[in-house]
């Protein structure tokens, strides 16, 4: 064999060694201080589940951070930056969905004065303050805020938006907490960690009896790029190996769930 082969030869078995030493990776975008789901330390119930997917597919775990802000999809999955976002609603078409692994609802966090409110229809609603989240230019934009505008029992609305200190469920709750709000509308996953510290209760809200299509609860799954079907199953065969595992997590994160009889917090 000429040495020209053998250097060939030689060249393809390194390039081969080198391919299999690399370690897999599982690349995940996420937003780096959107507690209590996920920070740039790891210390949110999606960093936690991701750990969890990556050692069962025995693969190296990698961020790739941005605040969740508009055109977050395209300018992460869409460019090639990740392979996996961990929390999507199930119904989400921009990426391709796995199984979802909880199901959640916008909730009421409520101090001394709003007790017990769990629906738009109670009379003390129209004399308090109601904290609402702003995810767009109006406070229609998300379901509870929604149901408030049509049903036109309560004058005192504040938004809370997504940009400020910290995430914008924590300065909710805290507003509630201080006595600044009566209660607050709040995305249930966002909500439960925080009202558990501050001691105060969440209640699943229940959408007015005219809005009955406006959609107050989601199934959670995780999202692949669209067509990458092979990670997909393999995401999806984790999620049911490990659920208790799952289930676990998002109870130590008081995360509301109306996927299970008394998972609701109280």
């Amino acid at each position: 064999m000429s040495s020209v082969c053998r250097n060939a030869l030689l060249f393809v078995a390194l390039l081969c060694f080198t391919g299999l030493a690399q370690p897999r990776e599982l690349r995940v975008c996420a937003d780096p201080d959107n507690l209590p789901l996920s920070d740039a330390s790891g210390n949110g119930f999606e960093n936690r589940i991701a750990r969890l997917v990556a050692e069962e597919m025995g693969a190296e775990l990698r961020y790739e951070w941005l605040p969740l802000r508009r055109g977050f999809v395209r300018k992460t999955i869409d460019a090639g930056l990740c392979d996996v976002f961990i929390g999507v609603p199930r119904e989400f078409e921009r990426v391709l969905v796995t199984r979802s692994y909880y199901r959640s609802s916008y909730v009421f966090v409520d101090g001394p004065r709003a007790h017990g409110i769990d629906g738009f229809d109670d009379g003390r609603l129209a004399s308090l303050t109601i904290g609402v989240q702003l995810v767009g230019n109006d406070l229609a934009a998300t379901p509870p805020g929604h149901a408030l505008a049509a049903t036109r029992n309560v004058e005192n609305v504040r938004g809370f938006t997504i940009y400020g200190e910290g995430p914008v469920a924590q300065r909710m709750v805290a507003a509630v907490a201080s006595g600044e709000i009566d209660a607050a509308l709040i995305w249930g996953p966002q909500a439960g960690y925080f009202a558990r510290r501050a001691a105060l209760e969440v209640r699943a809200a229940r959408p007015p009896f005219g809005l009955a299509g406006v959609p107050f609860e989601f199934d959670i799954a995780m999202g692949v790029r669209r067509g990458d079907r092979a990670l997909r199953d393999e995401i999806d065969a984790i999620i049911e190996r490990r659920r208790a595992d799952i289930d676990a997590i998002l109870a130590a994160y008081s995360v509301p769930r109306s996927d299970r009889a008394g998972g609701e917090t109280q």
